[in-house]
């Protein structure tokens, strides 16, 4: 055998191996393999253990099912990423610091003013009105905002209405706030609306709002029903007002220019395991809240049971005195707090509000 022969051999081989290699990648899904990081940061403002947290979970583990597990998430809780500056999480994102976030409206708003639509005081009070938001311009207008921030959004999910409990008395009229200091969100929107009803707002993070609470510094606070119960609020106040003045919802998103480097079969995949965690959450947040509806969607389609079916009437049998206002009680409580969605009209845009209107007339 000369020495050509053998070189002949050596490149009919090679060429056998690069036909057997080009096979085996051509099998391989697009995008697959050493494009994908080891771990994909998501930033979680709450514990695992509250309705949000647990939505999160349900995304980490949607997006790792859909995708046949080339994409790994891991929810950070307590916003640990953020070392608890809750309000820097867009901007974060938006620099791909962090990934993707599971997060507040509030906690956006700073960057995204487009969010406070959802904040007026006495604007949309229900779940229907809600919905029709989300689904219609403002919603589109909110998410088009965040797109030209850098962030991706994916899917709407919930916090809830927040309601009000306090120590001291029932809250079923403007003037039975006056004089109450109330732990309230840092948002401005927040502060003033409580000021406007003659309370004193105090913005502190929850754990200093337990001690104040024990020692009777603050009076009250406003949370949704989703974080009352978790962290037993019932220890802290004796009434509870459902008056559904402002909501929170939340939004599932993603690093802009990270989502675009990400296939058509990911981009797919994620997006689906966003939505269903997302309708799986808001379901969680409402359960007891909309009659059977929620519930039934638990059932049905995630095959889950509520630990506590009925937050209203848990609440009670801890002791609480829980308040419903009628429809003329929480008109009085828009009358007075209207200089401040008149103001905050103005700052987020008229022509924001009124789609929101015209959403809710549908």
């Amino acid at each position: 055998m000369t020495s050509s022969d053998a070189w002949t051999g050596v490149r009919k081989v090679f060429a056998w191996a690069c036909v057997v290699l080009a096979g085996i990648f051509s099998m391989a899904p697009a995008g697959s393999g050493a494009d994908f990081k080891r771990e994909y940061k998501l930033q979680v403002n709450v514990g695992p253990s509250f309705y949000w947290g647990i939505g999160a979970s349900k995304f980490a583990d949607l997006v790792k099912e859909k995708t046949g597990g080339r994409i790994h998430i891991k929810p950070y809780f307590g916003s640990s990423l953020l070392k608890g500056a809750q309000l820097n999480c867009a901007q974060m994102v938006a620099k791909g610091v962090i990934d993707c976030a599971y997060e507040s409206t509030i906690n956006i708003s700073p960057v995204i003013g487009e969010a406070n639509v959802f904040h007026l005081p006495f604007f949309i009070n229900s779940f229907d009105n809600l919905d029709k938001m989300k689904a219609g311009q403002s919603g589109r207008a909110v998410f088009d905002a965040m797109t030209q921030k850098g962030l991706q959004p994916l899917a709407w999910a919930e916090n809830g209405f927040r309601q009000v409990t306090n120590s001291k008395r029932p809250i079923q009229t403007p003037e039975d706030l006056k004089g109450l200091r109330i732990r309230v969100v840092g948002n401005p929107l927040f502060m003033e609306t409580f000021r406007q009803l003659g309370a004193d707002p105090v913005n502190m993070n929850w754990g200093d709002a337990q001690t104040a609470f024990q020692q009777g510094v603050v009076d009250g606070q406003e949370n949704p029903v989703g974080v009352l119960v978790p962290v037993q609020i019932w220890q802290y106040h004796q009434y509870a007002t459902m008056w559904n003045y402002l909501v929170d919802p939340l939004v599932i998103y993603w690093n802009q220019k990270q989502w675009q480097a990400f296939p058509a079969d990911i981009q797919k995949a994620i997006l689906e395991a966003a939505e269903a965690s997302g309708r799986f959450e808001i379901a969680l947040c409402r359960a007891g809240l909309d009659g059977e509806k929620s519930i039934g969607i638990l059932k049905k389609e995630f095959n889950y049971e509520m630990e506590v079916p009925n937050p209203v009437q848990f609440m009670e049998s801890k002791g609480m005195t829980v308040t419903f206002l009628d429809d003329g009680q929480v008109k009085a409580f828009a009358e007075a707090t209207r200089p401040v969605l008149e103001k905050w009209t103005q700052e987020i845009g008229a022509d924001l509000v009124a789609k929101a209107k015209a959403d809710m007339a549908r």
